[in-house]
């Protein structure tokens, strides 16, 4: 028995409008995009380039400390350096910079509700679009300085296009082309190929496209994609040759693996489970439901959009969580279209596993937050001290009352929200941007804390300046580094090292790092250490050591 929405209130007009959604992509977009510093991974990492662009070392080609970055073409950087630069007085250069994931994840929210509206009618707009907020393993990307959320919202614009293409063939693949185009700019050949494909493939699969106006167009927007992509690597070719060359290296060595063994298949699904979730789920339930329409625009054009995405995990061989996000605007879009037939059985069990789940995360929330104020649980603040040994909890009589309002703002959103065929994705989102925006007040400055350099970099900034009284030209090697801490290097002190090349060099000063996955490099004995700094507990534990060549 498929249920029948009931008469929309006042408050559900609210929540479901324009202005209510507004509100909650807002919020969770940006609470806690600033308010700390580069952190540990690759919040740190993509930083490095934005810092370069700022400060006029390279726009063409993004650049880390000095040396190229081939991981992404520069369009995401561009429009963080962009934004760091506009925020300048308002904010630090890196919360500035990361106001790009934002814009990205926000345009990414618009072409999905979008597309969602044109492919199976207004009443699948808000679940686009709180399906596409709400899949969990966004929540931290979404909140990072990461590249591929440029891609991410390319690929939505390119579906949003391609969606409109038995109404408007000829604006829909423009669109779908330049979409494709830009995925290009942002993520390099991996946004092209989950994109650029889908023009083809949905003229020669589907029938709702198989009319010549349809066929024509999209063989234009197939033009306008490759033209426009084009671009970038021509300039580079006419600017800097050598890098071009270096990144058709490194893009090659991306691409051809070594591919995803069958092996590798139960991680993949294991990863895909909790990070769309709970996006799978509907989207299994809505391919069920059109099974039998699988060749129609609505159903095929998301379908053959993941498939893409899995060809290309597979080829990489690749399974970091990052890459996941882009099978989110094809899972949300045939999720979207399920909502409104589910049974009320599974529509009840999903509204109650929404609000026990997220609960119980909240309780967590709060269990690790008294941990760390009142030492209550005692295991839990034990855990704690041995990871964070010297950190000292800020305001608590602050994050008390925030968070006591926001306990108290999530039961009440919780309790009024009517019944409606979207009332589950909609207390899903409401409930995770609310666990979030809790676990940004209670939890943020023990992160910080521990997944910050800043710490590290000070201590060191002051070891080379002691160093450098004696030999002030004094170059620092390095070995094992990574490119979070060599980014964070140069944005704390403006200490930057060199490779260390055939085992030798002539830098009288060597920076070694080591953790539990990196034993640290053996080193002659010509070299004595002078400084040394350990952090973290566990598997999340790392150390460095500064050692300087002994004087013959």
């Amino acid at each position: 028995m498929i249920r029948e929405p009931a008469t929309p209130t006042l408050f559900q007009r609210r929540i479901y409008g324009t202005f209510g959604l507004t509100l909650l992509v807002g919020l969770y977009l940006l609470v806690g995009l600033t308010g700390h510093d580069p952190w540990r991974g690759d919040d740190a990492r993509y930083f490095g380039p934005v810092l370069s662009m700022l400060r006029g070392e390279s726009w063409l080609f993004p650049m880390l400390a000095g040396e190229p970055l081939t991981d992404y073409p520069p369009l995401y950087f561009w429009t963080a350096a962009g934004f760091a630069w506009l925020g300048d007085t308002l904010l630090p250069l890196h919360g500035g910079g990361r106001l790009a994931s934002a814009f990205y994840v926000g345009l990414a929210v618009f072409f999905v509700a979008r597309a969602a509206e044109t492919l199976h009618g207004r009443p699948a707009r808000t679940p686009g679009a709180l399906l596409t907020l709400g899949a969990l393993g966004l929540v931290l990307h979404a909140h990072e300085t990461q590249p591929l959320l440029a891609v991410f919202a390319m690929q939505a614009f390119t579906l949003a296009g391609l969606a409109e293409l038995p109404q408007r063939p000829l604006a829909g693949s423009l669109k779908a082309g330049v979409g494709s185009a830009l995925a290009f700019l942002a993520g390099g050949f991996v946004g092209l190929l989950v994109t650029a494909p889908l023009l083809p493939l949905v003229m020669l699969l589907s029938r709702d496209c198989r009319t010549p106006r349809a066929s024509g167009a999209l063989l234009l927007g197939l033009s306008v994609a490759l033209t426009l992509a084009a671009a970038w690597p021509l300039a580079l070719q006419l600017q800097r040759p050598e890098l071009l060359e270096l990144w058709l290296r490194a893009e090659w060595l991306r691409l051809r693996g070594p591919a995803l063994g069958v092996h590798d298949i139960p991680t993949l699904i294991e990863l895909a489970g909790w990070f769309l979730w709970p996006l799978w789920p509907l989207t299994l339930w809505a391919l069920w439901r059109g099974r039998r329409t699988l060749a129609t625009l609505p159903t095929l054009l998301p379908l053959v959009s993941s498939l893409l995405v899995l060809v290309w995990l597979a080829l990489s061989g690749d399974l970091s969580q990052a890459h996941f996000i882009l099978l989110i605007p094809a899972t949300a879009l045939l999720a979207a279209s399920g909502v409104p037939t589910l049974r009320r059985g599974a529509a009840s069990a999903f509204d109650w596993f929404a609000l026990m789940s997220l609960a119980v995360f909240g309780v967590l929330v709060w269990l690790a937050w008294t941990a760390q104020a009142v030492g209550w649980p005692p295991g839990l603040a034990r855990h704690a001290a041995r990871n964070a040994p010297d950190f000292v909890l800020p305001g608590e009589p602050f994050q008390l009352a925030v968070g006591v309002a926001i306990s108290a703002l999530w039961i009440l959103l919780v309790a009024r929200l009517p019944r409606s065929p979207s009332r589950a994705p909609a207390n899903w989102a409401i409930g995770l941007v609310m666990l979030w925006c809790l676990a940004v007040v209670l939890l943020m400055p023990w992160f910080d804390h521990g997944r910050s350099y800043r710490g590290v970099v000070a201590s060191l900034d002051i070891a080379v300046q002691g160093e450098r009284t004696l030999r002030p030209t004094a170059c620092i090697a390095s070995t094992g580094i990574p490119d979070a801490m060599r980014s964070s290097m140069d944005y704390f002190a403006g200490l930057r090292v060199q490779r260390v090349s055939a085992d030798a060099t002539p830098c009288p000063l060597l920076l070694v790092h080591a953790d539990r996955r990196r034993a640290p490099a053996a080193v002659a004995p010509e070299w004595e250490t002078v400084w040394e700094y350990r952090r973290g507990a566990g598997r999340h534990q790392e150390s460095f050591r500064l050692l300087r060549r002994a004087q013959p």
